[in-house]
């Protein structure tokens, strides 16, 4: 039997109790173990002291997975932050912000990326790896689902349609300035 599998077999419990002991819940510890093992498996020889050498991998990618989870949960607060209404915004921006939140995902990030970020049609392109033609038109017909959008809650909140929304020159979408300009 190969030394990965008798370390696997004798010492996995161990480990996913010592990540529950790390904070993680229990199939987070499956989880970690499971990456510890495929990167015991890849080593070309076996370590001085193989239990060490795992239980230290182990800790590592625990303490990773914590903080990568820390991340990932700040980002999906801040995300859902973005779209949640703010007591000082304008009806026009709320309206633009509920309009953004209804666009495709891909129609959203591009408009995101090229507008708040200033990236060009290109650099969207690379940062998708898409080709910056495919970029341009997601980008287009967000806008115009936008534009459609904010002309429906302007109509519907009584304004003429002599002030429909012309975007973006019209309307700055970035969030700390989202009021008609």
């Amino acid at each position: 039997m190969d030394w990965q599998r008798q370390l696997y077999e004798a010492k996995a419990a161990e480990l996913i109790l010592y990540g529950r002991a790390l904070g993680l819940s229990h199939s987070e510890a499956e989880d970690v173990l499971q990456e510890t093992f495929v990167a015991l498996l890849k080593l070309e020889r076996e370590p001085d002291n193989p239990l060490h050498y795992a239980v230290r991998g182990y800790r590592n990618r625990a303490f990773n997975y914590k903080r990568g989870f820390i991340r990932r949960m700040l980002r999906e607060v801040e995300a859902k932050r973005w779209f949640e209404r703010d007591p000082d915004e304008s009806p026009q921006e709320r309206a633009a912000m509920q309009c953004l939140e209804k666009l495709p995902p891909e129609q959203r990030e591009v408009i995101v990326l090229k507008i708040w970020h200033e990236h060009t049609y290109e650099e969207i392109g690379e940062l998708l790896q898409l080709s910056p033609n495919t970029v341009a038109g997601r980008y287009r017909y967000g806008m115009e689902k936008l534009r459609a959008c904010l002309t429906v809650s302007r109509e519907s909140s009584g304004e003429s349609r002599e002030q429909e929304c012309f975007l973006p020159s019209t309307l700055d979408l970035r969030p700390s300035t989202l009021k008609p300009t």
